[in-house]
Parts: C-alpha cells; structure tokens; sequence
C-alpha cells in the first residue's frame, strides 16, 4: 500500500498545506456541513505525510487506501484539454495529487 500512496500522493505535505490555504481549493468538493470532504482528506493527507510509517494506525491505512482509490478513479475521468485551472484539477490536489506534475 505504501508505494501506491506515494505513487498516487505526488505532492509534498507543505505544497498541499499552502494549497489547501487556497480559495480555489476551499472552491470544490462536496461540503459535509462547512469543509468539504476532500479538503478534511487533505488535512489528514498532511498528517499522514508527516508520520512515520511504523507509527501509522489501521485507521490511517485505511485512509491511505481511499485516498488512492480517489485519485485513481478521478485520473480516469481527465476532461479534454488545458486542465490548470479547472475543478477536477483542484479536487485532485485537495487528495494531494497534481496532475500537472506527471
């Protein structure tokens, strides 16, 4: 699980807190009552990336496998064209991955 993570996680834990900073960032998602679900993803992504690996709970690996199954199934969904400035871009990054750097 950890390759797929770093492998699906391409940004590091200070580029996705300065980006989830961002309005563009607090701009898409799902609200669950205020934060949208992946923005708090993201929150928790930066904890994660900060852990050691020995010291990750089952809870955080369970976190670490849904935030793989997101990007995977969101990489899939690519619309056509520029993609820089477009919410499936910024959703993405919310779940720490910025296709951009591919």
């Amino acid at each position: 699980m950890s390759d797929e993570f770093d492998e699906a996680v391409n940004m590091t834990a200070a580029e996705l807190e300065r980006w989830l900073g961002t309005d563009e960032s607090r701009s898409v998602g799902q609200p669950d009552g205020g934060e949208s679900v992946g923005h708090e993803s993201g929150r928790r992504i930066v904890t994660l990336l900060r852990t050691k690996k020995g010291d990750l709970t089952e809870d955080d690996e369970a976190h670490r496998h849904k935030v793989v199954g997101y990007v995977h199934r969101h990489l899939a969904q690519r619309p056509d064209g520029d993609v820089e400035h477009t919410r499936w871009r910024y959703s993405l990054m919310n779940w720490g991955h910025d296709p951009l750097k591919d």
